[in-house]
Order: C-alpha cells, then structure tokens, then sequence
C-alpha cells in the first residue's frame, strides 16, 4: 500500500504521543481491511483527480478551495464527477473550484452558533467526534487551530474527507475512519473536542462522555450538541423503535439531564448556550443528497412532532470543562 503525504505528516504529529498508534487506521492498508467495496473505486478516483494549486481558500466564512478560474472545463468535469461519485454529501456546502456542493446540513448554519461561545480556538489541538467528512474540522482550522483530527468510522464519509484532502493535503486536518473506542484510553490531549450529533447515537451515554472526558487535557474545552427534549432534570426520552425515521436513537435527554450528566463525568463549568428547533433551511433534501431527510421525518399533520408522534427534533449546545 502506499502511504499519502497526509498518513506521513500525521505519523510525524503523533510520533511519541498517546496517540501514536491510531496512525494506523488513517492508512490504506487498514481501508482495504475494512473491506468496503469501493475502496478500489474510490482510491482509483483519487488518482485520476488533477493536481491544481487553489489561487486562494476560505476556510473561516464558509469553506471554498480554489475558483472557477484555478481549473479548465475538462478539470472541472473531472472534480464535479469525483465528487458526484460521493453522493450523498451529509455535512457541508463546499465550494470545490466552482464545484457547488449544498449538502443536506447547513452545517454552518451550527458552526455560527456555536463559534461565538467557545474558547478561541487558535493553537489549539482540536477532535471532532463523529465529524463526517470534516467540514467542522476545516472551519476549526480555519480559526487557528494549530490541529484538527476528525473521528468518525463510515468509509464513505471518510473518502468524501479524501476527496477535499488532496487540495488541502498540506494542512494538518486528518480524519482516522474509526469510532472513540478503538483509541488509547486517556490520552488527554486535546485542548478542545466536540462532539455533535453523536450521544443520542450512543447505546451508554455516559461511556460516550467519559471517554470525551479522558481525551481532554486538563483545563480542555468540550462542546456537546445533541438532540434534547423539553423536561426536568433526571428526564430523558427512551424512543420505544424510531424517532424521526432514525433506528439508532437511544436517550434524548432534557437540557438540565445533559448537564447533571456532564457534572456527573467530572466536568465543570456547564453552561448551555444554544437550544435550536432543527428547520428546514438548515436540514434537507438537495441535488447533492437526493434522499430522505427532516421533513420525512416530521408528522405531515403536525411538524412539532416527529413521524412517531414524539416531540420533534430541538437541539441544544453544552460547553463544558475539565478541571484544571
């Protein structure tokens, strides 16, 4: 197998570290022991790709690589059916040299609400867990983050990831195609993580945020987004099969129950700093993700409910510390 720039850059970042091991799974030896059946596919695409040096990137208002301008038609056709090849696009938009991807997130949207709250994140080592194909990892770069690692285990999301990588192969931005229990325990190493999206997906909700916990270093940063439900604290809702269509959502807690959890793990410091009805102009179906989404999941006689009859998706921003 071959390694990339990126697998050897990485391997030098974390050469002697607690997290040395975990290069591994950034290679391609361990893609093809995944055993996806595209992985050939999609590694050939990569090959095929033109190698063009953006005239300019914008990785703090939005993420655009390049322009137009930077490519000719038949480099453009080629990235626009690389990237075509990789439908569905979940998190985004990005702009590829004229490539207009609108993905079914305006994950944006999330990044706008939460930025204002959090602590800068320049010349911090920065995880994002269950980050997709890294779209909140570049705009975490974006604002000086001196190293993002993504984490997250589908392959697809992972080769979109690939895809941006190879014009941006020189910043230090890596997703590893795993999930938080395939690393070291307590690595503290982060300066911030953020975990979003992820802890309703969690069968042990307090596994998840022990493990957020372990990775940070002490005085470190986390900031949980999750699906919440209006109640006490103590109260979360159990889905008894589906909610919104999704088969894997365990606990959707109240706001006060996702803190006295966080207080619970060790953390301090707790504060709640966005809670957000989900809508349509941030969640839904486009060219680029031409398949279910939020509206389908919504009850079509009563959008504050989900299809299930149970309270309709409403999200909540958690910042949170480890003791220093």
């Amino acid at each position: 197998m071959r390694d990339t720039t990126a697998d050897v850059r990485l391997a030098e970042i974390l050469h002697g570290g607690p997290l040395e091991d975990i290069t591994y799974f950034a290679s391609e030896t361990y893609l093809y022991s995944r055993k996806h059946g595209l992985t050939d596919r999609w590694l050939a695409m990569y090959d095929a790709l033109p190698d063009v040096t953006p005239s300019s990137i914008d990785l703090e208002s939005m993420v655009r690589i390049g322009t137009r301008d930077d490519v000719s038609e038949e480099q453009y056709q080629n990235i626009l059916a690389a990237a075509r090849t990789q439908i569905p696009w979940r998190k985004g938009p990005w702009s590829l040299f004229g490539v207009e991807i609108d993905s079914e997130w305006r994950s944006d949207m999330k990044w706008d609400r939460l930025l204002p709250h959090i602590s800068p994140l320049a010349g911090r080592r920065v995880m994002d867990v269950g980050s997709g194909n890294a779209y909140h990892c570049y705009r975490a770069y974006g604002e000086g983050a001196r190293f993002v690692l993504g984490v997250d285990p589908h392959p697809a999301y992972f080769f979109q990831y690939r895809l941006i990588q190879h014009y941006l192969r020189e910043l230090p931005v890596f997703v590893v195609p795993v999930t938080l229990d395939q690393f070291p325990s307590k690595s503290a190493w982060f300066d911030t993580v953020f975990s979003m999206g992820v802890l309703y997906h969690r069968r042990s909700p307090f596994d998840h945020l022990f493990q957020l916990f372990e990775s940070l270093r002490p005085g470190g940063e986390l900031i949980l987004e999750t699906l919440v439900v209006d109640g006490e604290e103590g109260y979360a809702l159990t889905p008894p099969d589906r909610y919104c269509r999704m088969h894997n959502v365990w606990f959707l807690p109240s706001v006060a129950t996702t803190e006295s959890w966080l207080r619970r793990c060790g953390f301090e410091n707790i504060r709640t700093v966005d809670v957000n009805v989900t809508c349509q102009a941030e969640q839904r179906t486009t060219e680029w993700m031409p398949f279910q989404s939020l509206i389908d999941g919504l009850h079509p006689d009563n959008p504050a409910l989900s299809i299930e009859g149970l309270p309709a998706p409403k999200r909540a921003i958690t910042i949170a510390n480890v003791p220093a």
